[in-house]
């Protein structure tokens, strides 16, 4: 089953998407340079502290990753400080080169687990050096991964074949990538059709679409967890045409949305 990953620094909500079988949530760290990057593109950028993956670690049973900033002078400092603030998992993200996780992990050391994202040029072509690293998880970013492509959407790498090339390179890790919320909704790509490609290139996880608050206001959480649940199990059970078809459905969606704002 695709595992849903919540952004949350609210130990009430945890415990709500905890009672609908949501038991993995994100505190953000990455700040360092993200403005900048991202400027001029429709993303959010978190600004959560320390103090914020200390609280959300105290949430019993939860499993709390911490994304920190891309590696640097400063990223041991920060690694040191979500393994003591109860982090479960660190993500580095912006991964350029083999060195940066190779040094990411003897500063994790074990202590807990270790991903990266995905999500620039340099990471996609050094992805089977990448691979041979002992990760516990692997996120494409879409948003940096679209941006350091040029690509006309976010959701291009999906259309391309992009982000199935990577499936097959770490085919041992659990892998991910974005973006799920309530199973009726998304917009401009319907989240049917996305988790329909989650299936189809065997996804692990994904991190829950920063509209997936809004799409769940006012609605049951767990009805709306069982309702995606339902649908993934229908999608595992498609023919070898319906896949196509769902397929063909998902480039027609990109690629009517290229040329429009993030």
């Amino acid at each position: 089953m695709i595992e849903p990953i919540l952004f949350t620094t609210d130990p009430r909500e945890a415990e709500t998407a905890m009672a609908a079988g949501i038991g993995t949530f994100i505190v953000d760290w990455e700040l360092r340079g993200k403005e900048r990057r991202q400027r001029g593109f429709d993303t959010e950028i978190n600004r959560d502290t320390p103090e914020d993956l200390h609280r959300m670690a105290a949430v019993e049973n939860a499993r709390v990753i911490c994304r920190i900033n891309p590696w640097g002078g400063h990223a041991p400092a920060e690694v040191e400080a979500a393994v003591e603030a109860g982090a479960t998992d660190i993500l580095l993200p912006m991964v350029t080169r083999p060195e940066e996780v190779e040094r990411f992990l003897a500063s994790v050391a074990g202590r807990c687990g270790a991903g990266i994202l995905v999500e620039t040029v340099e990471a996609c072509a050094c992805s089977p050096e990448l691979s041979r690293f002992p990760l516990d998880l692997v996120y494409v970013g879409l948003n940096d991964l679209a941006i350091s492509t040029g690509a006309p959407t976010i959701f291009h790498a999906l259309v391309d074949g992009t982000v199935e090339r990577l499936r097959e390179v770490f085919s041992e890790t659990s892998f991910g990538f974005g973006g799920l919320t309530c199973i009726d909704r998304g917009e401009p790509i319907p989240c049917r059709l996305l988790l329909a490609e989650m299936v189809r290139v065997r996804a692990d996880f994904s991190f829950l679409r920063r509209s997936f608050k809004r799409d769940i206001a006012g609605r049951d959480w767990a009805a709306e967890m069982q309702r995606l649940r339902r649908e993934e199990e229908r999608l595992a059970r498609r023919p070898a045409g319906e896949i196509a078809d769902d397929r063909a459905a998902l480039a027609e969606a990109v690629e009517g949305w290229a040329g429009h704002p993030w």
